[in-house]
């Protein structure tokens, strides 16, 4: 009876632990169950719409009447030199981000600090993000046009020296393009590298300046250095702005023009897809911009998962 008792004694703890175990991965899988709903409409909205672009890219036609071609499109893309020039045009933009990122990180040091009116001066900074691309897109048009506010402004400063044909000269119209996106996302970088200059742990701070640091120093040496990763992100997820989020500014400021001087490779997209009505060239440039921007996303996902994993 004793050795019956004292087996049963055993079994307990064991099933008992067995079912805790049971209990917790029931709990692990509960998370996915919650989302599971959304992957699912993100799974049909976006997979199915991906498996038809890449579909409508080995064919030519109207939606009607498809004919394949096979990689045919592909092929007059590499040949057709708005679509080269556009590619271009994007990669030249790309050259925004660095200017980008210094200066908002440059501004978000300075005002790194509790002063009367700070607040203010990030909302003010932060303002142009917020503010519909169309709309900053007609200021800025009625900014840089000929005889503009602009040229306007260097003629009463007498700096008629300084005055360009901003929007219509196939030199300087990508030079305007990048302008209103630093204006638009500065705000950005300055709101994101501020919040994370505040998550910076004051006692740092103040042991480097007790051993007597330079304020210089504090930012190169330690300020910088702990938003390392938020600076990475910030770096990578612009870039992939620029690639793929740019069609509001060109349409808005130049059309394209002059010529194709300032297309790039979602306005050239919307131009065959919905203008000229030519699906299979669309679809296939909207594959090609589709596998530049996973470039950029699949080096975002790395860093998070790198940064998670130093985290931890």
């Amino acid at each position: 009876m004793s050795s019956a008792s004292a087996t049963l004694d055993g079994e307990r703890p064991h099933a008992a632990a067995v079912k805790a175990l049971r209990v917790h991965r029931r709990r692990q899988w509960w998370p996915y169950g919650y989302m599971a709903p959304v992957l699912v409409v993100l799974g049909v909205v976006f997979g199915y719409s991906f498996v038809e672009v890449v579909h409508y890219s080995f064919y030519a036609g109207s939606i009607g009447s498809l004919v394949w071609v096979g990689t045919a499109n592909y092929r007059e893309l590499v040949s057709d030199p708005q679509f080269v020039h556009s590619m271009f045009n994007n990669f030249k933009l790309l050259l925004t981000v660095p200017i980008v990122t210094i200066l908002a990180l440059a501004i978000a040091l300075m005002i790194n600090t509790t002063f009367r009116g700070v607040r203010q001066y990030r909302a003010i900074l932060f303002l142009p993000y917020i503010l519909p691309a169309t709309a900053m897109g007609l200021s800025f048009s009625y900014l840089l046009q000929g005889n503009g506010v602009l040229d306007n402004l260097l003629t009463t400063m007498h700096l008629r020296f300084l005055i360009h044909d901003w929007l219509g000269s196939p030199s300087w119209v990508m030079f305007s393009i990048g302008g209103v996106i630093v204006w638009q996302q500065l705000g950005f970088g300055v709101v994101v590298f501020s919040a994370a200059l505040l998550a910076v742990p004051g006692e740092t701070v103040e042991a480097a300046r007790i051993d007597g640091a330079s304020w210089w120093v504090v930012q190169r040496r330690i300020l910088i250095p702990q938003i390392r990763r938020i600076i990475e992100f910030f770096v990578i997820l612009q870039a992939i702005i620029v690639l793929s989020s740019v069609f509001t500014y060109v349409y808005v400021l130049t059309g394209g023009g002059p010529a194709y001087s300032s297309s790039v490779m979602e306005f050239y997209i919307y131009q065959n897809g919905f203008e000229n009505g030519s699906i299979g060239i669309a679809s296939a440039g909207a594959v090609v911009l589709l596998a530049v921007s996973s470039v950029f996303i699949a080096l975002y996902l790395w860093v998070r998962i790198r940064a998670a994993k130093e985290g931890r």
